[in-house]
């Protein structure tokens, strides 16, 4: 909840400048835009404003094109069952690797900062509802004070008004004696409800005005855009922009029905009905609910529609073919944005990947991961060419537990903590669950037995801003580092998706860090696990264990054949029993099925 506010309030900055944008566009066209054409930009906004609580944050419109575009790129690769494939596989004698020990999961402490401003958020959305709720009981009294209208004269006016809109569905109109203005208000059911003094008055003219503005609203669902807004403003209440913005919405609202009154009325009439509005004004101000719609408002509002009635033309064919093509280019440049206010909700949790730049094919693995969540990801550099199953997960990006360590080592070397040589380190005396870390450790032992302890002790003489210096400059995930030195990449604020694991896979066997070569070599030796005359095969393994279960596997690492290697990545999650050693197995048994790998071990 914290993380989201941050990246919430991050949001809101972009939000911001959209809404700016939205006015901008509506100044410059508001010539060309019709009435109900500038009422309409509006709607885009709570659309937008939705977007960072979508449960799909970054939605790539490209990607859906690429989708519906070539779904021949799909490969149903279906296999046997999982167990049965890895029974039939020959397992190494020596596996001790794939049990690395599980890295206890360790939840960040909220910040104090993000802590109060989640608390601040809240507090005003509770203060927002219980003043609607407010309203809506002050309304409920109104509702319940009111009586339906008996008059005759006042029925047949209305009748005619119905009629005169081609509306065959009638409108409960009520009087009531609390009221100064008419107002539509309810969502399911809407009802007009007029004050007394007007039914009770000599006006048929202003009454009909009146009665042909609500109806407007009726038939445009205005009552349903009124509890839009207000939603909108209880969850954006701290955003002065969308206070704004909303709040210009209504004042559009109002001159959208205006208009429409006046496309029925007599250009002899307009001035009348202007002076009803002026006649409204003096008496009230904005309707008494913010759910309801009516025809009064603001000093301001209704200068702005006065002055509206008074240029008042007939829209043109033209200006209406002008408004729509204006108006589709506005939402079609808005809905392109949306994604950049997905990816700053969702924050850095999904890797960007250009697919539409790529060779991929996506595998169906379903029946082999089983009940198991997660992706499997590989990519072979000489046909330049992706196998990726399940790309949200493959895109997901999660803590990299253990498969970290190679990296950890690599800038121990570069920052000369160990060297090539020598790099062995004392055990410090401390008993651990695995009998194999209770003794001196090299790179090699250490890798292999995925001792924490001795990555845990390389951490801390490299010191954190040395290694967050070496992610930046690696491009290492999300390149978080914060918190403890000893835990930042057991769950904790580095993150890295399986595809980017595959990609700095690739830039280490290549070294495109430029670090000195001899590191990349003693790097790239400490995780090799096996090598014979068919090929050699590198790798680590990484596992999560949370209250006593382990809830996430990795075994990222490449296989290589006659110096042509090919780079791969699997994840598994799953409530229990998702472990590094799970993540192998289903590994060997996809690069056996797709021929990267013969099966034959050791």
């Amino acid at each position: 909840m914290n993380d989201f506010m941050i990246r919430f309030l991050i949001c809101n900055v972009f939000l911001d400048i959209l809404i700016v944008c939205l006015v901008v566009f509506r100044h410059l066209f508001r010539n060309h835009l019709t009435s109900r054409a500038q009422y309409h930009l509006w709607f885009l906004l709570p659309g937008l404003m939705a977007v960072p609580f979508l449960p799909v944050h970054s939605l790539s419109f490209s990607n859906i094109f690429l989708w519906l575009g070539s779904p021949g790129t799909d490969s149903a690769m279906q296999s046997n069952n999982f167990a049965e494939k890895i029974s039939a596989m020959r397992q190494p004698s020596g596996m001790d690797w794939m049990y690395d020990l599980s890295s206890s999961v360790s939840r960040n402490t909220p910040s104090g900062i993000a802590a109060l401003l989640s608390f601040l958020w809240m507090a005003g959305i509770l203060a927002m509802v219980l003043l609607i709720f407010g309203s809506a009981f002050r309304f409920y009294r109104l509702k319940k004070s009111s009586l339906p209208v008996q008059n005759p004269d006042v029925l047949r006016l209305y009748h005619a008004c119905l009629s005169e809109m081609a509306l065959t569905k009638s409108v409960p109109i009520r009087n009531t004696a609390f009221l100064q203005s008419p107002v539509l208000a309810g969502l399911f059911r809407p009802c007009i409800y007029l004050p007394l003094r007007l039914v009770s008055a000599s006006q048929p003219q202003a009454l009909r005005y009146m009665l042909l503005h609500e109806l407007q609203h009726y038939r445009h669902k205005d009552t349903l855009a009124n509890h839009v807004m207000t939603f909108a403003c209880i969850v954006y209440w701290f955003n002065p922009f969308v206070w704004y913005a909303l709040k210009e919405m209504k004042t559009d609202r109002e001159i959208a029905c205006d208009t429409a009154v006046l496309q029925m009325l007599k250009q002899d009439t307009y001035a009348d009905y202007g002076r009803t509005l002026i006649d409204f004004v003096e008496k009230t101000s904005l309707p008494p609910f913010p759910f309801a719609t009516g025809i009064s408002g603001s000093m301001r509002q209704m200068k702005k529609r006065i002055l509206n009635i008074a240029a008042y033309r007939p829209a043109t064919f033209r200006k209406n073919l002008c408004s729509l093509l204006l108006y589709c280019t506005a939402a079609a440049l808005l809905a392109g944005s949306a994604p950049v206010l997905a990816i700053q909700a969702a924050g850095d949790s999904l890797y960007t990947f250009t697919e539409n730049e790529q060779n991929i094919t996506y595998l169906d693995l379903s029946v082999d991961f089983g009940d198991m969540e997660g992706s499997f990801v590989l990519y072979d550099p000489a046909a330049d060419a992706w196998l990726i199953y399940d790309k949200e997960n493959a895109r997901k990006r999660i803590s990299p537990l253990s498969t970290f360590k190679p990296y950890s080592a690599l800038f121990a070397l570069e920052s000369g903590v160990i060297t090539p040589r020598q790099n062995l380190i004392s055990w410090n005396g401390q008993e651990y669950i695995r009998p194999e870390w209770n003794q001196d450790q090299t790179l090699s032992s250490a890798m292999q037995s995925s001792a924490t302890w001795y990555f845990q002790e390389l951490d801390r003489q490299t010191t954190l801003p040395v290694i967050q210096n070496y992610i930046r400059e690696t491009g290492y995930g999300n390149q978080s580092v914060s918190g403890n030195v000893s835990s930042y990449w057991g769950d904790s604020s580095l993150k890295i998706s399986p595809i980017e694991q595959v990609e700095m896979l690739r830039k280490l066997y290549d070294n495109a860090f430029s670090f000195a070569p001899e590191n990349i070599e003693t790097v790239k030796q400490s995780i090799l696990l096996y090598s014979h005359a068919e090929g050699a095969i590198y790798g680590k393994t990484g596992t999560a264990e949370e209250d006593g279960r382990n809830t996430c596997g990795w075994f990222i690492g490449y296989v290589e054949k006659d110096g042509h290697p090919c780079f791969f990545a699997t994840n598994v999650q799953q409530k229990d029993n998702a472990t590094g050693a799970a993540a192998t197995q289903l590994t060997f048994s996809i690069l056996t099925k797709l021929e990267v790998w013969s099966g034959k071990i050791g």
